[in-house]
């Protein structure tokens, strides 16, 4: 199958008008959309055991991950990213298999959004019946169609708007908890009658999953001005702002408060508790509520932006339906956004509480792809290079490649270890990877009979 050769049709013309900062908050909804789902977290392993894990993934994971996607965004600044970094390093069937993990870990990411909205509309609106949670999830998936149709420029600028109001909620959060501490935020370690190797790996798994994605946005690249340094650039201030974002109100609210009444969706009441109730912690609570719906909506509006770049790559590689590679007259990827938008309202119904593991797992064989692509390329096309290259020969580079993929076989190890779900997510993940080859046979076909 990897013999089959599909040549790409010239890029489609895309208009180049995201900046710095809009990338910025493009990247920090990819990734994080604030601290919504920590409280989670934090009631499922404990409190000392969530910080832990929230401060070592960044070093491990996040920290080189950012690095390699860096030199490889500076050096291939194309719209796709991802998908075109490995088809440059190892031909089409390879980017297939790397578009096919995303697209199926991106059917598990997108469905949860709707469902985070949901739970802090609850606040407002707290009996809602299921009917009415799917009309909602639909009405967050097509608000977010609306936004992406206007183009990227407006995606990143709301993407600004709703993150400095996220992260000024959380800061006052952390203001107002601070003269009501009673308590040592990382105590006890482990919740209280859990394995500690089973809490390991469901805090791994949930952290990773919390700072996974600083490869999505580059698949927008054809549209980023300067996308060489601009990629880089906002990759370096977009890093410590998600890791702030998380401990700046993480920190003070557990030492304001009991961590054993925290749940999912419950940051409204967190922070009334911290502020020590009263009109601020009322208006903290219903600030967070607010900040949690725009959150919610925001990281669905990212994802789609980044998301349906790829049919539109694979389009204009003739794997998919030409269709979907045709642009507006804004030149905005019209059709790829509604048939993106399609599949996720498919999936809205569903559940996937669970399935974190799973989602994890799929990105990182992507991700791996892409790891393989910066070292192939790095050996093949020396000369190759952008404005931004780790600045170290290839023993450092396979070192660095390590690091995370020695962190992610540890993850896997542990989430096999837990007899809850852990294996069942990981078995769902390889199933969906396995089906790539024969999607990818399928799309050869169809593009041959779409030729003749």
């Amino acid at each position: 199958m990897a013999s089959i050769q599909i040549q790409p049709n010239a890029a489609p013309r895309l208009r180049r008008s995201l900046t710095t900062l809009p990338l910025v908050f493009v990247m920090f909804f990819n990734v994080s959309g604030g601290a919504y789902t920590l409280e989670g977290l934090v009631a499922e392993v404990g409190p000392g055991l969530a910080l832990a894990t929230l401060a070592l993934v960044p070093i491990v994971w996040s920290l080189p991950e950012a690095l390699l996607i860096g030199e490889l965004a500076s050096m291939l600044p194309e719209e796709g990213g991802y998908y075109r970094w490995v088809r440059r390093a190892f031909g089409p069937f390879w980017a297939f298999q790397c578009g096919w993990c995303t697209w199926m870990y991106s059917l598990v990411d997108m469905a949860i959004y709707p469902v985070l909205f949901n739970q802090y509309l609850t606040t407002f609106v707290p009996d809602l019946s299921p009917e009415m949670r799917f009309a909602v999830s639909l009405a967050v998936i097509w608000m977010a169609v609306g936004v992406n149709l206007r183009g990227a420029l407006d995606v990143g600028r709301i993407s600004m708007v709703v993150g400095i109001g996220v992260l000024a909620g959380f800061v006052l959060l952390a203001i107002a908890a601070l003269p009501h501490q009673t308590t040592v935020p990382w105590q006890p370690l482990v919740r209280p009658g859990e394995s500690p190797v089973s809490s390991l790996g469901v805090g791994i798994s949930i952290a990773l999953w919390n700072y996974i994605g600083w490869d999505n946005a580059s698949t927008v690249q054809g549209e980023v001005l300067d996308a060489s340094r601009s990629y880089p650039r906002a990759l370096a201030l977009a890093l410590p702002l998600v890791v702030l974002a998380y401990f700046v109100p993480l920190l003070p609210a557990l030492g304001a408060t009991d961590w054993t009444s925290w749940s999912e969706g419950g940051w409204p009441e967190i922070a009334r508790a911290a502020a020590g109730g009263g009109v601020v912690g009322s208006a903290l609570a219903v600030w967070l509520a607010l900040a949690g719906l725009a959150s919610a909506l925001a990281l669905f509006n990212a994802l789609l932006l980044s998301y349906s770049r790829i049919p539109l790559a694979m389009a204009s590689d003739g794997l998919l339906p030409r269709a979907l590679a045709r642009l507006d007259s804004k030149g905005t990827p019209r059709n790829a956004v509604l048939a993106s938008a399609l599949c996720y309202s498919a999936c809205a119904a569903l559940s996937f509480q669970q399935l974190v593991v799973a989602d994890v797992f799929l990105y990182a064989l992507a991700l791996f792809l892409e790891f393989g692509a910066l070292l192939q390329l790095r050996r093949r096309e020396p000369e190759l290079r952008g404005a931004f290259r780790i600045p170290t020969g290839m023993r450092g580079l396979s070192a660095l490649v390590a690091l995370p993929l020695g962190f992610f076989v540890l993850a896997v190890a542990l989430s096999l270890a837990d007899g809850e779900y852990g294996l069942r997510a990981v078995m769902a993940a390889l199933g969906a990877a396995a089906l790539g080859p024969l999607a990818y046979a399928t799309a050869v076909v169809a593009a041959r009979r779409r030729a003749a």
